[in-house]
């Protein structure tokens, strides 16, 4: 006859072994946690240390300078808020309808499981890869660098992380609210438009926001795209400074007020980051 006090009692073997296993996982889940967050605390209060007393209104203000003068990174914050403004406005609505396309349209098939699969792959692709790609096939052509062809190298970036969320989004909205919709006559993109994108818009926009933290900080698609400009510039067409491409060039510089503007200006992309990811979370938790 079964018995349960014999499975609870604290001497059975079976629940002994478990009890075990589970103080053995969990231990090795909190040092693992404790490993990770010792480094990120490290890299925060290295740049905080090193990069927070370069930080000044000047910074904001005026252009990157020559070695030993006075400057800031005017210029490059410029350039880098255009350049991810129109990857941002290119890359968004691409990838919202892609990722409608294979929520709404591509249940049934082989399309969208092949774009699914091809989209993780550019999800995961190394971003120089997408660097050498609009290289070769848009900078090589016009013969200069650019600032559109930063923001195609960082549109590209932009689109397979704006898919997946609208994917995933859109597949949790109950089909309930579909059908119930289109038994009162409603066609399938009013639908869409009206009842998926309504329950779903939060995490939507979220997924636009990750997007946008991944690109701020790339460099290696902007040496082969925008590469600089010292000086201050709003054409897109020409050569354009950027912050990732200036931390880079003056960290390796043997000047010493270069270095500083080099950590403060990760001291800004690491705010930025960290405020965009903040915001995409407390908006998915609403």
């Amino acid at each position: 006859m079964f018995n349960s006090d014999s499975i609870v009692s604290l001497d059975n073997k079976v629940y002994k072994k478990r009890q075990r296993t589970n103080r053995l996982m969990l231990t090795l889940s909190s040092a693992a946690l404790v490993f990770g967050l010792f480094w990120l605390f490290w890299i925060i209060l290295t740049l905080i240390i090193k990069g927070g007393g370069a930080l000044s209104f000047t910074l904001l203000t005026e252009a990157t300078p020559p070695p030993g003068q006075d400057g800031g990174l005017m210029n490059a914050i410029v350039g880098s808020v255009m350049m991810a403004a129109v990857a941002t406005l290119i890359g968004t609505p691409i990838g919202i309808l892609a990722g409608t396309f294979l929520a709404e349209y591509g249940r049934r098939g082989w399309l969208a499981p092949a774009t699914r699969f091809l989209n993780d792959v550019l999800l995961s692709a190394p971003s120089i890869v997408i660097g050498l790609f609009i290289y070769a096939i848009y900078v090589a052509q016009v013969g200069h660098y650019s600032g559109w062809a930063g923001s195609f190298a960082l549109a590209i970036l932009v689109i397979p992380v704006v898919v997946r969320s609208t994917d995933n989004m859109l597949s949790l909205v109950p089909n309930s609210l579909r059908e119930a919709a289109a038994a009162l006559g409603c066609p399938q993109w009013r639908i869409i438009t009206m009842i998926c994108y309504r329950a779903s818009i939060s995490g939507i926009i979220t997924g636009v926001l990750l997007a946008v933290a991944r690109i701020s900080g790339e460099t290696a698609p902007l040496l082969f795209t925008a590469l600089n400009n010292q000086f201050m510039s709003w054409n897109m067409g020409a050569p354009l400074a950027n912050l990732p491409v200036v931390i880079f060039q003056y960290a390796a510089s043997p000047f010493e007020d270069w270095n500083r503007l080099a950590w403060a200006g990760a001291v800004l992309i690491t705010l930025l980051v960290l405020g965009i990811n903040i915001a995409a979370r407390s908006l998915f938790r609403k």
